[in-house]
């Protein structure tokens, strides 16, 4: 049996060209800001973070797991890489995985590689970590807070992602299926994948904040909120 991937990495001719431009230059300008303010995160420590955190979100994009029969999905790592490193160094990171993928895997289309990083580098990630940051309380609570977090930042990070492909597909669908068809097959998978998503998120998350918490965005900004609090 076949089995078809669904994940947000968009193929050429998907959207018009004009929707694909546009979206272009909302990723540029996304990313601009993203480096602007990422720049205040990284240091000596937080750097070679973000490069792991670049490597392993590559590596468990290239790995599909099962969310219904012949059809599978992989991780998005929007809310992951936000949590790890922050919201700014996060959509940078998963930016330049998803050109890697691009330009090396054919992973996307050249064409729709600005609407591709629009959806899961800039919308998924920082809305995954406007989430965690909501529930920053409960993460510092205790390793189970924390999971949690992840994982419900995770899941609504790839369904905000579906969302903004609906969007694009809405302004300039070009795959001959009806907004509504191409929105309810989109973001019902991907309310699935994003259990994926979760569980993948908050076995890392965890995995990290056991060995070297300090090294956790969320944490350290949570316990910095909570002292200015004070």
């Amino acid at each position: 049996m076949q089995t078809t991937t669904l994940a947000m990495h968009m193929s050429d001719g998907l959207l018009s060209a004009q929707t694909a431009l546009l979206f272009a230059v909302v990723a540029i300008a996304g990313l601009a800001v993203a480096l602007a303010k990422a720049r205040a995160d990284l240091d000596d420590r937080t750097a070679p973070m973000a490069g792991l955190v670049a490597a392993f979100v590559f590596a468990a994009q290239m790995i599909n797991f099962p969310v219904l029969p012949g059809v599978s999905g992989h991780l998005l790592g929007g809310a992951l890489a936000a949590i790890l490193a922050g919201p700014w160094v996060g959509a940078l990171c998963v930016a330049i995985v998803l050109v890697v993928q691009a330009l090396l895997f054919a992973d996307g289309g050249l064409t729709m590689l600005g609407a591709n990083i629009t959806n899961m580098a800039l919308i998924g990630t920082v809305v995954g970590y406007l989430v965690a940051l909501a529930l920053r309380r409960l993460a510092l609570r205790s390793r189970a807070g924390l999971l949690v977090t992840a994982f419900v930042a995770a899941w609504v990070n790839t369904v905000a992602a579906a969302g903004g492909f609906v969007i694009e597909y809405a302004l300039g669908g070009a795959a001959g299926y009806g907004t509504g068809t191409a929105a309810l097959a989109v973001v019902g998978v991907h309310c699935l994948i994003g259990i994926g998503e979760g569980v993948i998120t908050a076995a890392t998350v965890g995995a990290v904040a056991a060995a070297r918490p300090d090294l956790v965005h969320l944490l350290r900004i949570g316990k910095q909120m909570k002292e200015n609090v004070r």
